[in-house]
């Protein structure tokens, strides 16, 4: 797939908002400062389409993104972040998997890790989250350029081996750098292939 366009349509903290559910969509989550908006900025080709940040959790809306005017990617707020207050943290997590819940478009959650570190717990919590509630997702390891493939590789398969400790099979991943433009493709190919499957149903 070739992104020719990518648009900024809205953000929001209501469901009721959101664009009516009728082109596929891509949520994109991950831990805070994990690289989401550098991978979202690079999948698209366009630099300063996500706000990158120092300071890890200040995306805190829900923000669509319209690609090709075809589909949506739609960039999540991060999670276990420490540094806001436990109530809003609360309204932001609620906020969040009612949206990953009751999206009838929502095709697939691309659920972003760092692949410098080791499973972390809350990635791992958050993954077998999905698993219960039955969505669909797969993972996407950031920030494959900071290290050697080898500790890369050794990173994805103890975060597999975790997986399994839940799942029977693990899902789907793909090795990126925002750098290097690395798993570009592969992502946009995963998208591609899901879109054509895409059939309103509401």
């Amino acid at each position: 797939m070739i992104v020719k366009s990518a648009e900024f349509i809205c953000s929001n903290t209501q469901i009721s908002k959101l664009p009516p559910p009728e082109k596929p969509e891509y949520a994109f989550i991950g831990r805070s400062n994990v690289g989401k908006s550098s991978l979202i900025n690079m999948l698209t080709g366009k630099k300063g389409l996500a706000k990158t940040s120092q300071t890890p959790g200040k995306t805190q809306l829900i923000n669509h993104f319209y690609i090709n005017e075809q589909w949506y990617l739609v960039d999540l707020p991060g999670y276990g972040y420490a540094r806001i207050s436990k109530s809003k943290k609360e309204d932001w997590d609620k906020f969040i998997r009612t949206y990953l819940d009751k999206r009838e478009s929502l095709q697939c959650v691309l659920v972003l890790i760092d692949s410098r570190h080791e499973p972390q717990k809350i990635d791992v919590e958050f993954c077998n989250w999905l698993g219960e509630k039955g969505l669909s997702f797969v993972l996407v390891f950031t920030k494959a350029d900071k290290q050697s493939s080898i500790k890369t590789d050794q990173n994805i398969a103890k975060f597999r081996k975790a997986l399994l400790a839940t799942f029977e099979e693990v899902p789907q991943f793909f090795v990126t750098s925002s750098e290097s433009k690395l798993g570009k493709d592969e992502v946009l190919g995963f998208i591609d292939e899901v879109n054509k499957g895409f059939e309103v149903n509401w």
